[in-house]
């Protein structure tokens, strides 16, 4: 289900961001030549394809895993979502990026508010939500969102549990 990337398929790396819209990303439209030049500038290093029956479905580019606190950006092709996809590959990275890089304390992820089919994924794989960013997230027409942080901690995903921030801190 889960393929790293070959910078030998920059091409359907290219085809597959450029060919639909992506509403909930920061840049809805993705430009297909601005994909290959970052494949060519390694950008894409730590992407995976996500398969189904063959069929690329999906990717998953895991990003600052040099830092105790990565990241990743999440794409399901439109006809895919409502699958399951996601949650497999939110649970999938998790558990990669725990079992694989021990200097990693947290895996974070930010979507906008109004993404509840993501911010839903991230509660089920065990992530809290620790921020809330009033009117951070502009779209490409201007409109500004609000954005939402979450994270999960390496004892919550070890143990299965979550720890919930105290925001009842006198401020």
């Amino acid at each position: 289900m889960f393929r790293r990337f070959d910078a030998g398929e920059a091409e359907a790396l290219a085809d597959f961001l450029a060919g639909e819209p992506w509403p909930f990303h920061a840049n809805a439209t993705v430009d297909r030549a601005g994909v290959l030049d970052r494949v060519r500038d390694g950008h894409y290093d730590d992407t995976y394809w996500i398969e189904v029956g063959g069929v690329r479905a999906g990717v998953v580019r895991l990003f600052d895993l040099g830092d105790e606190t990565p990241m990743f950006d999440l794409r399901i092709s439109g006809r895919h979502r409502g699958r399951g996809l996601g949650r497999a590959a939110v649970r999938w990275l998790t558990d990669k990026v725990f079992t694989e890089l021990a200097h990693v304390e947290r895996i974070e992820a930010t979507t906008r508010q109004d993404n509840v089919a993501m911010r839903r994924v991230l509660r089920q794989c065990g992530y809290v939500k620790e921020a809330h960013y009033r009117r951070a997230w502009p779209d490409a027409d201007g409109t500004r969102h609000d954005s939402v942080g979450y994270a999960v901690i390496r004892p919550d995903w070890q143990s299965g549990g979550t720890t919930v921030p105290d925001f009842h801190d006198g401020d």
